[in-house]
């Protein structure tokens, strides 16, 4: 924001710190109006024609929107992915630790990624990876929703679960 002598505009559309309108006036009475009132000289609207400034405290202004940026910051939920690997030949004890694992981060709000890394030969039977990774989705329903279905990339096939947003 350009402010007091660094605004370029001969002429601007003058607002007083009440609000006020004061009309068009030159950058010069604007900018001794403003020193009259120990405040700044802001232009707002650089690209109205003629250009609008405003009279106003810049400093508390500047504070106030940084007041206002730190509680909309304090205010926003920070969603992390958490994955889970699984592999094409998991036992049902191993699958189930896995799945507790994944349902308890769905319900603290994280994305789970359930990968599974084929190794060696294991890549020609995807169908298998494909099976484990339904099961694991279809298991997860209650608490999730699938952001992207199972899919390849290189050597792995992955999906993104969701946590259900309650309402």
């Amino acid at each position: 924001m350009l402010l007091n002598e660094g605004i370029r505009a001969r002429e601007v559309r003058l607002i007083d710190q009440n609000g006020e309108q004061l009309g068009i006036k030159t950058k010069f009475e604007a900018l001794e109006i403003a020193g009259r009132v120990n405040l700044d000289l802001v232009l707002v609207a650089p690209n109205a024609k003629p250009p609008v400034a405003r009279i106003m405290d810049y400093g508390k202004f500047k504070f106030e929107q940084q007041k206002k940026e730190k509680e909309a910051r304090k205010n926003q939920k920070i969603i992390t992915t958490k994955e889970v690997r699984l592999s094409p030949t998991i036992d049902e004890h191993d699958f189930n630790t896995k799945l507790r694992n994944a349902i308890k981060f769905l319900e603290k709000g994280d994305k789970v990624k359930a990968s599974i890394r084929f190794k060696g030969r294991a890549i020609t039977h995807k169908e298998i990876g494909q099976r484990v990774l339904d099961r694991f989705s279809a298991a997860c329903k209650e608490v999730a929703t699938i952001e992207s279905h199972p899919k390849m990339d290189g050597r792995s096939m992955f999906l993104v679960l969701a946590p259900k947003i309650e309402k």
